[in-house]
Order: structure tokens, then C-alpha cells, then sequence
């Protein structure tokens, strides 16, 4: 054949040369031929591990979700890192230095979009709710408050993973410390949790509200607490019944209720504010240093902006400290994650204490409300607190690591995430109704609805602490 070829086609000056028609359809042959070889060179065959899991990949995306619900429980925990998921998209990226992390997700900054899925949980199937934050089960009729969910604008929130968590949690000891806004979000992840696992009452104390309580996951090994402590520091609380309508706050002790357990947490959440506003008297050194609301005693007024950033940098830096020298029966060095959440804003409309009320429905868009003064500079504490003692571990290489959550914008935009009238069962049962009518009982404008819009503080928790 070869032969008959060059019989047929002269060789001229060393070069073959073909008529045009038959040169293009034997270099489309040899082309053919290179790729074919190609391919079983350098592309596994569909066997391959990679190619597996490539595959089950696609086919959990492209799968219908009948039970978003149950789906939402079966969902496997985020990776720690984005490694997988890179090599997946890229087959050398193993072979490829990596380069920088990507900067943590900034969480306050979004908006609230309609979501269909319904939460894990509701008003009966978990028994940690706090009767007045159970909206469902006080009659609460609307329910568009639900289905809603946190977008930030320049990364992706998870929808949150009970399994993911438990896993975290193996083994380890978390507490929330801080007022009611910590026990509301300390109760709405117990409630989140207890779609995978349930959890057990295993202490409580405190009075009726069960201000100290301790919960395990039995088959997670797993330890949530919940410690009582408004100010963080150490503190008298008012009494009014007795006469005393002033807190107490003394801005050089420590909480010893829950600072003395600091070596037995693996995680701790702090979550105060709301009691700053109230009238107190601010002792430090031993002396009355200045008051707030105070116009019936001898002492200097102040507000509370300054007393709340001392008491937040106090804290956290006592923290570090005891950390650092591993008291209270943890060894120094040891990892430990200091979380921080930041001021949720309330939504009376009218005073909190004259009928004020929080009716609406629908959560504010994305630039129809912004923060106030307060908001922002009790916000900006957190903020600014948590950075400095995060600087400060980091330097130091403690293994403790400390975080913002930083919530306030979203809850700032969530009016209608709140009991309202409903921290009452059936509260218009004796007539009334409507609006008119909810702006004649007593309103919690302050606490969340669980399930609600507090469940998205925990979406924020579990990536912060899977980070």
C-alpha cells in the first residue's frame, strides 16, 4: 500500500506533497487517533474512586427533595476545609500549591429572602422552649414569619446541620452564658439539635425559669449549658419588690457562677446588653464610680455605653487570662472557641412599658430600616472587643479563639420574628383582637419566636465554630 503511495505521489525537495483534499482527511485520521490515546492516558475510567464520587455528587444536586425536612436532617457536615471541594472542580489541583484562605464569610451583610422549606422543629416536638417564646403553641395565627432565610450578600450561609453540630460537639462541652437573649439562643439550638438527637435534662437550678441548667446528648457524649449571668461581671440584681429598683454591677469582679467553669468548656457563646439599659450603680475599686437612671441617688449619671465596653473587655480579656494559665481545671494551651453574640436589637413600636407593640408581619427589605445609635455602638463594642482579644490569642498561641457573631442587622430587620402578644397563650381569648387589640395587652418585643429567626444565630454558630 505504502508503495503504491509513493509510486503514485513524487517525493519533491524531501517533502510529500498531497492534493489538499486528501491531506486534510489523513491529518483528521491521525487527530482522531491522538485524542482516542489521549484519553486512556491521562482520564480515569468510570471505576475510579474519583469518578465515583464525582458522580454520587451530581446525583444528590439532581435529586428531588420530597421531604425537605428530613433532607435538611440528613445532610452531611460542611468539610472543614474547602480542599475537597476544589479538587473536585480542579483534577491537579493536589499537584498545585495552595494558595491564601479565603476571608471568613461576613454574615451581617444581606438580606431576608422567602424560603419554602419548613424549620426542624416546631411549638410541640421540642420541650426546651420557654413557654413565652412558644408562639405556635400560644395561638400565635400567621406563620409567614417562618419562611424566611438570612442571604448574605457576598458569600453562602448553610442551612444549618444538626448532625454537622452534634459532630462538632462529640465529646465536648459548650455553655451559653449571658440574659434572655443567650438562654433564647442557647433553647432554639437545643430545639435545632433535637431534630437529630434528643437532649437530657440533666441539671437545673435557678428557680422557675431554670436559669442553670445542663443538657446532654447521650449518644454524642455531648454537654450544653445554660449559665444566668446579665452583665458577665459580677452583679446584684434589682429588686423592686424590696425596694431596690437599681442593678448593682461591680465592674472589677467576675461572675464566678460561670467564670470558674471556664476549664471544663470547650466553647463558650456570651450574649449580653439588655439589662445595661437598665438603671445601675457601677462599682469599681471598691467605690461607686457613676450610675445610670439614677436620679434619685447621689451619684454621678452616666450613660451605659462606656460601662457596657468595660465590662465586654474586662470580660473577655479575664478569659484569656484564665485561659492562658489554664485555671479552673483546664491545661493551659488547650483549644477553646469564645463566641460572642452581638446586641439584637428590639422592636417596640411605642414605649416597651405602655402598650408598645411589634405587629408586623413581614420582615423590613434591605435598607428600609437601619441600626440606631444604640444598636450601632453596642454592636461596635462586640465587635471591636472580640477583635482586640482575638489579636491578642493569636500573638500569644494559646489555642484559644475568639469570634463575633454578628447578628444585628438581620435581627435589626426581623419586626415580625417576635412573641408580641403571644407570650401569652391565647391572649385576646377574653375579647379584643386584631391589631387594636394586640395594642391593648402586654407585648415581648425583645425575644424571638422559636422556631424563628433566632435559629439563623445558630446557622452562624456552626459555621463559626467549623471554621
Amino acid at each position: 500500500m505504502v508503495t503504491n503511495f509513493l509510486q503514485k505521489y513524487h517525493l519533491q525537495n524531501h517533502q510529500l506533497l498531497l492534493p489538499k483534499k486528501q491531506f486534510v482527511t489523513y491529518a483528521l485520521y491521525a487527530l482522531i487517533a491522538l485524542a482516542f490515546l489521549h484519553y486512556l492516558l491521562f482520564y480515569p475510567t468510570p471505576t475510579s474512586e474519583k469518578a465515583v464520587v464525582v458522580a454520587q455528587v451530581r446525583e444528590e444536586v439532581a435529586a428531588p427533595v420530597s421531604d425537605p425536612v428530613n433532607a435538611r436532617q440528613q445532610l452531611p457536615p460542611p468539610p472543614a476545609s474547602q480542599q475537597g471541594d476544589e479538587a473536585l472542580r480542579n483534577p491537579q489541583a493536589e499537584d498545585e500549591v495552595p494558595g491564601p484562605a479565603p476571608p471568613p464569610c461576613d454574615y451581617s451583610d444581606g438580606g431576608w429572602v422567602p424560603d419554602a422549606r419548613p424549620p426542624l422543629y416546631n411549638g410541640t416536638t421540642c420541650g426546651t422552649i420557654k413557654d413565652g417564646q412558644n408562639c405556635m403553641a400560644h395561638g400565635r395565627p400567621d406563620t409567614g414569619y417562618l419562611y424566611w432565610r438570612w442571604r448574605p450578600r457576598r458569600c453562602d450561609l448553610p442551612a444549618f446541620s444538626a448532625e454537622a453540630f452534634l459532630r462538632w460537639l462529640r465529646s465536648k462541652h459548650l455553655a451559653f452564658v449571658g440574659d434572655s437573649l443567650a438562654r433564647n439562643q442557647a433553647e432554639s439550638l437545643l430545639c435545632l439539635l433535637a431534630s437529630r438527637s434528643p437532649p437530657e435534662l440533666v441539671h437545673r437550678d435557678g428557680g422557675e425559669e431554670g436559669r442553670f441548667r445542663r443538657f446532654v446528648f447521650r449518644e454524642f457524649n455531648a454537654t450544653v449549658s445554660v449559665f444566668w449571668s446579665p452583665f458577665l461581671v459580677k452583679a446584684a440584681e434589682k429588686a423592686e419588690r424590696d425596694g431596690v429598683r437599681h442593678n448593682n454591677v461591680f465592674l472589677d469582679a467576675f461572675d464566678e457562677r460561670w467564670m470558674s467553669r471556664l476549664g471544663a468548656l470547650d466553647a463558650a457563646v456570651l450574649s449580653v446588653g439588655h439589662w445595661f439599659l437598665i438603671p445601675g450603680v457601677y462599682h469599681d475599686g471598691g467605690r461607686v464610680v457613676a450610675c445610670h437612671d439614677c436620679a434619685d441617688l447621689n451619684h454621678t449619671e452616666t450613660d451605659f455605653f462606656g460601662v457596657y465596653k468595660d465590662a465586654v473587655h474586662r470580660t473577655l480579656a479575664e478569659v484569656a487570662r484564665r485561659h492562658g494559665v489554664g485555671v479552673g481545671g483546664g491545661g493551659a494551651g488547650r483549644e477553646m472557641v469564645v463566641a460572642m453574640t452581638t446586641f439584637s436589637p428590639a422592636h417596640f413600636e411605642g414605649d416597651w412599658d405602655k402598650a408598645g407593640a411589634c405587629p408586623r408581619k413581614r420582615p423590613y427589605r434591605a435598607g428600609e430600616k437601619g441600626l440606631g445609635y444604640t444598636e450601632s455602638e453596642m454592636r461596635k463594642t462586640v465587635v471591636e472587643a472580640v477583635r482586640d482579644a482575638a489579636a491578642g490569642a493569636d500573638a500569644a498561641g494559646s489555642g484559644l479563639r475568639f469570634a463575633a457573631l454578628d447578628v444585628t442587622t438581620l435581627a435589626n430587620l426581623r419586626p415580625d420574628g417576635h412573641p408580641g402578644p403571644y407570650m401569652h397563650k391565647d391572649p385576646f381569648a377574653a375579647g379584643g383582637g386584631g391589631d387594636a387589640g394586640e395594642r391593648r395587652v402586654q407585648n415581648d418585643c425583645v425575644h424571638w419566636c422559636m422556631p424563628g429567626p433566632v435559629d439563623t444565630f445558630n446557622e452562624i454558630l456552626l459555621q463559626t465554630l467549623l471554621r
